[in-house]
């Protein structure tokens, strides 16, 4: 039987709102949280709550669930609400559903207006959920789905933090093999475009080196991440590039004394004799957009919430410092160049015309917004058993 949800949750049913932007489809993270809409209600700072559903457990230090919960609590602090607004569930396996819907049930049990689905096998649990309780909202990071009123779903262009590690690994690299370790295979878009978005960072700087792609079938497999390293390691790789969620890669180059590239967070803290850079997210620029656009009442929950996209412009998509007692000279230079390309909006790596080439000879052109019908390798990508 449904609960019966917080007063402050019905009365923001008997108003409609005012639309905040943008469609029901992605909208860019450059737009920015909207005022309190006129004929719309929000929930007063000191009542809103705030559920979070994380894959593992983000004290490791390291990682994504790290990341994320350092954006979530970025986004308590420049919201200012209290700890005892904020509920987390940790190690909740998106491949196990019933754990996931009991995470999600209990955040729902306990008053949550907003929750917070972390990763990609959350996804179909925040669908059904969204229907069953149009009172919460339901946020789903990494997937691709929404409802328009009251389930969306966040990502942004990370693909170009991408490709910028990519000219690091590019310019370091002495075999001309790069090793990448991805969690999903090439059917998985969200990993595929990043793959290829780094292969073409590192082919505009040195169309000699190929990038090879060893697979766990794993978001979080701290084992299974380290084997696959070394894996490409042994096969001749001396730079390793990640889509995974732990430090594994990163400490399987500085113990065989090669270079890599981190995902996620700062994995310089981790290896630093061996991460050259890494790729990282900034979640507190959608946590406390989305918080507050609920505080605001420019999402009701039941009427609109929109989906979101951001990029390096509006500071979601991050390279960490280079580490500069490693990288090749000249690294930080041309990393600077592109970069400001892409803030200002001049180029991008996927601009949805200009055609790309894979690694079967077939062209095909790819916006970045739609990542998650790249299934195919570019062509100095090549696939590992």
């Amino acid at each position: 039987m449904k609960k019966i949800l917080s007063a402050a949750l019905a009365a923001i049913l008997a108003f409609s709102m005012v639309a905040c932007g943008g469609s029901t489809g992605s909208t860019s993270g450059n737009t920015t949280s909207g005022t309190a809409s006129a004929t719309g209600a929000g929930i007063a700072k000191e009542e809103i709550k705030v559920g979070v559903v994380h894959l593992s457990d983000p004290a490791e230090g390291t990682g994504y669930s790290y990341t994320h919960e350092q954006g979530i609590q970025g986004m308590m602090k420049n919201i200012g609400l209290n700890s005892d607004q904020l509920i987390e569930k940790i190690n909740v396996s998106d491949t196990d559903a019933a754990a996931v819907e009991n995470a999600m049930s209990e955040l729902i049990e306990e008053g949550c207006n907003i929750i917070f689905a972390t990763s990609w096998g959350y996804m179909d649990t925040c669908e059904a959920l969204a229907e069953e309780y149009p009172d919460v909202i339901f946020s789903h990071g990494t997937g691709y789905k929404s409802n328009g009123t009251n389930f969306n779903n966040y990502f942004g262009r990370i693909y170009q933090a991408r490709y910028l590690s990519g000219i690091a690994a590019g310019l370091k690299t002495q075999s001309n093999k790069i090793g990448y370790v991805a969690a999903m295979g090439k059917e998985n878009g969200e990993v595929t475009s990043g793959i290829n978005a780094f292969a073409m960072g590192v082919a505009s700087v040195n169309p000699d080196a190929e990038v090879y792609v060893k697979v766990t079938n794993s978001w979080f497999d701290p084992e299974g991440e380290k084997q696959a390293a070394e894996a490409l390691i042994a096969s001749g790789c001396d730079v390793l590039a990640q889509h995974c969620d732990t430090s594994g890669p990163q400490l399987a180059a500085e113990e065989h004394n090669v270079w890599g590239i981190g995902y996620n967070s700062d994995m310089t803290k981790d290896a630093p004799d061996a991460t050259l850079t890494s790729v990282m997210w900034d979640w507190s620029i959608y946590y406390t957009q989305a918080v507050q656009n609920v505080i605001d009442g420019t999402w009701v929950a039941g009427q609109k919430v929109d989906n979101y996209f951001g990029d390096m412009a509006d500071g979601l998509v991050v390279l960490a410092d280079l580490n500069s007692n490693l990288v090749a000279e000249g690294t930080a230079e041309k990393i600077e160049e592109v970069k400001a390309q892409m803030v200002a909006g001049t180029w991008d790596v996927f601009d949805g015309k200009t055609e790309i080439t894979d690694n079967q000879g077939n062209t095909h052109t790819l916006e970045g917004a739609d990542y998650g019908s790249c299934n195919w390798y570019v062509e100095n990508v090549r696939e590992q058993a």
